[in-house]
Protein backbone atom coordinates (compact mmCIF):
# COMPACT_ATOMS: atom_id res chain seq x y z
CA UNK A 1 0.00 0.00 0.00
CA UNK A 2 1.31 3.45 -0.91
CA UNK A 3 1.66 5.87 1.98
CA UNK A 4 1.35 9.64 1.79
CA UNK A 5 4.54 11.42 0.73
CA UNK A 6 5.86 8.25 -0.96
CA UNK A 7 6.61 8.18 -4.67
CA UNK A 8 3.76 6.56 -6.57
CA UNK A 9 4.26 3.55 -8.83
CA UNK A 10 5.07 4.36 -12.44
CA UNK A 11 1.84 4.70 -14.35
CA UNK A 12 1.62 4.72 -18.13
CA UNK A 13 -1.67 3.97 -19.84
CA UNK A 14 -3.30 4.12 -23.27
CA UNK A 15 -6.14 6.62 -23.67
CA UNK A 16 -9.37 6.32 -25.64
CA UNK A 17 -8.18 9.13 -27.94
CA UNK A 18 -5.34 6.84 -29.15
CA UNK A 19 -2.60 8.62 -27.20
CA UNK A 20 -0.68 7.58 -24.11
CA UNK A 21 -0.68 9.18 -20.65
CA UNK A 22 2.22 8.97 -18.20
CA UNK A 23 2.02 10.10 -14.59
CA UNK A 24 5.70 11.00 -14.55
CA UNK A 25 5.15 13.37 -17.51
CA UNK A 26 2.45 15.35 -15.74
CA UNK A 27 3.33 18.92 -14.89
CA UNK A 28 0.32 20.27 -13.00
CA UNK A 29 0.32 23.62 -11.24
CA UNK A 30 -0.81 21.81 -8.09
CA UNK A 31 -1.93 18.17 -8.32
CA UNK A 32 -2.92 15.28 -10.56
CA UNK A 33 -6.16 13.50 -9.71
CA UNK A 34 -6.46 9.86 -10.78
CA UNK A 35 -9.94 8.43 -10.61
CA UNK A 36 -10.07 4.64 -10.88
CA UNK A 37 -13.56 3.40 -11.68
CA UNK A 38 -15.31 0.05 -12.06
CA UNK A 39 -16.20 0.20 -15.76
CA UNK A 40 -18.99 0.40 -18.27
CA UNK A 41 -21.26 -1.94 -16.29
CA UNK A 42 -21.47 0.46 -13.32
CA UNK A 43 -24.31 3.05 -13.20
CA UNK A 44 -22.70 4.72 -10.16
CA UNK A 45 -19.51 5.22 -12.19
CA UNK A 46 -21.52 6.73 -15.02
CA UNK A 47 -23.10 9.23 -12.66
CA UNK A 48 -19.72 10.06 -11.08
CA UNK A 49 -17.95 10.62 -14.40
CA UNK A 50 -20.80 12.70 -15.78
CA UNK A 51 -20.56 14.86 -12.63
CA UNK A 52 -16.80 15.13 -13.18
CA UNK A 53 -17.45 16.16 -16.79
CA UNK A 54 -19.53 19.07 -15.46
CA UNK A 55 -16.80 20.08 -12.97
CA UNK A 56 -13.68 19.44 -15.03
CA UNK A 57 -13.05 23.17 -15.50
CA UNK A 58 -13.20 23.66 -11.72
CA UNK A 59 -10.35 21.19 -11.37
CA UNK A 60 -8.25 22.60 -14.19
CA UNK A 61 -8.82 26.16 -12.88
CA UNK A 62 -7.25 24.99 -9.59
CA UNK A 63 -4.21 23.58 -11.39
CA UNK A 64 -5.28 19.94 -11.21
CA UNK A 65 -4.73 17.49 -14.05
CA UNK A 66 -7.42 14.79 -14.17
CA UNK A 67 -7.60 11.27 -15.59
CA UNK A 68 -10.09 8.42 -15.20
CA UNK A 69 -8.80 4.84 -15.49
CA UNK A 70 -10.50 1.46 -15.89
CA UNK A 71 -9.58 -2.17 -16.38
CA UNK A 72 -12.07 -2.45 -19.27
CA UNK A 73 -10.87 -3.36 -22.76
CA UNK A 74 -10.15 -0.70 -25.35
CA UNK A 75 -13.45 -1.39 -27.14
CA UNK A 76 -15.53 -1.15 -23.95
CA UNK A 77 -13.67 1.97 -22.82
CA UNK A 78 -14.28 3.72 -26.14
CA UNK A 79 -17.97 2.77 -26.08
CA UNK A 80 -18.28 4.10 -22.52
CA UNK A 81 -16.50 7.34 -23.39
CA UNK A 82 -18.85 7.97 -26.29
CA UNK A 83 -22.11 6.82 -24.63
CA UNK A 84 -21.51 8.63 -21.34
CA UNK A 85 -20.53 11.88 -23.09
CA UNK A 86 -17.41 12.48 -20.98
CA UNK A 87 -15.35 14.04 -23.75
CA UNK A 88 -13.37 16.42 -21.50
CA UNK A 89 -11.99 13.63 -19.32
CA UNK A 90 -8.93 11.66 -20.41
CA UNK A 91 -9.87 7.99 -20.04
CA UNK A 92 -7.26 5.26 -19.73
CA UNK A 93 -8.11 1.60 -20.26
CA UNK A 94 -6.79 -1.93 -19.73
CA UNK A 95 -5.31 -1.06 -16.34
CA UNK A 96 -4.01 -4.39 -15.08
CA UNK A 97 -5.19 -6.05 -11.91
CA UNK A 98 -1.54 -6.47 -10.88
CA UNK A 99 -0.99 -2.71 -11.18
CA UNK A 100 -4.24 -2.03 -9.32
CA UNK A 101 -2.94 -4.05 -6.37
CA UNK A 102 0.18 -1.83 -6.24
CA UNK A 103 -2.14 1.14 -5.75
CA UNK A 104 -4.03 -0.65 -2.96
CA UNK A 105 -7.28 -0.87 -4.92
CA UNK A 106 -9.88 -3.50 -4.11
CA UNK A 107 -10.51 -6.10 -6.84
CA UNK A 108 -13.88 -7.74 -7.47
CA UNK A 109 -14.97 -10.78 -9.42
CA UNK A 110 -18.05 -10.63 -11.58
CA UNK A 111 -21.45 -11.45 -10.10
CA UNK A 112 -23.44 -10.81 -13.29
CA UNK A 113 -23.00 -11.22 -17.02
CA UNK A 114 -22.73 -7.42 -17.43
CA UNK A 115 -19.47 -7.35 -15.48
CA UNK A 116 -15.97 -8.32 -16.64
CA UNK A 117 -14.37 -11.31 -14.90
CA UNK A 118 -12.30 -9.03 -12.63
CA UNK A 119 -12.31 -5.27 -12.18
CA UNK A 120 -11.20 -2.57 -9.73
CA UNK A 121 -13.45 -0.96 -7.18
CA UNK A 122 -13.39 2.86 -7.10
CA UNK A 123 -10.47 4.87 -5.92
CA UNK A 124 -9.42 8.50 -6.10
CA UNK A 125 -5.80 9.57 -5.71
CA UNK A 126 -4.43 13.07 -5.49
CA UNK A 127 -0.76 13.13 -6.49
CA UNK A 128 1.54 16.12 -5.89
CA UNK A 129 3.83 17.77 -8.43
CA UNK A 130 6.69 15.38 -7.60
CA UNK A 131 4.51 12.30 -8.28
CA UNK A 132 4.20 11.65 -4.56
CA UNK A 133 1.02 10.30 -3.05
CA UNK A 134 -0.90 13.04 -1.23
CA UNK A 135 -4.54 12.01 -0.63
CA UNK A 136 -6.77 9.05 -1.45
CA UNK A 137 -10.24 7.67 -1.06
CA UNK A 138 -10.55 3.95 -1.77
CA UNK A 139 -13.82 2.00 -1.73
CA UNK A 140 -14.54 -1.72 -1.59
CA UNK A 141 -18.06 -1.10 -2.96
CA UNK A 142 -19.43 1.15 -5.69
CA UNK A 143 -21.08 3.38 -3.07
CA UNK A 144 -19.84 6.12 -0.74
CA UNK A 145 -17.50 8.03 -3.04
CA UNK A 146 -16.49 11.56 -2.06
CA UNK A 147 -18.36 14.31 -3.89
CA UNK A 148 -16.32 16.45 -6.23
CA UNK A 149 -17.53 19.57 -4.41
CA UNK A 150 -15.99 18.20 -1.19
CA UNK A 151 -12.77 17.36 -3.03
CA UNK A 152 -12.60 20.85 -4.54
CA UNK A 153 -13.28 22.43 -1.12
CA UNK A 154 -10.53 20.27 0.37
CA UNK A 155 -8.10 21.35 -2.32
CA UNK A 156 -8.97 25.00 -1.68
CA UNK A 157 -8.13 24.50 2.00
CA UNK A 158 -4.93 22.61 1.23
CA UNK A 159 -3.70 25.33 -1.11
CA UNK A 160 -4.72 28.20 1.18
CA UNK A 161 -3.25 26.73 4.35
CA UNK A 162 -0.32 24.79 2.90
CA UNK A 163 -1.82 21.70 4.53
CA UNK A 164 0.59 18.73 4.44
CA UNK A 165 -0.17 15.18 3.35
CA UNK A 166 -1.39 13.15 6.34
CA UNK A 167 -1.51 9.48 7.29
CA UNK A 168 2.09 8.52 6.63
CA UNK A 169 2.86 7.28 10.16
Amino acid sequence: MIKPREKTPNLSINLVNDTQWNLQDQDPDNFTMILFYRGKHCPVCKKQLQELQQKINDFTDKGINVIAIITDTEARAKETYKEWKIESIPVGYEFSIEEARKWGLFISEKISDKEPDNFVEPGMFIIDKESKFYWSSIQSMPFGRPSFDEVLDGIDYILKEGYPARGEA
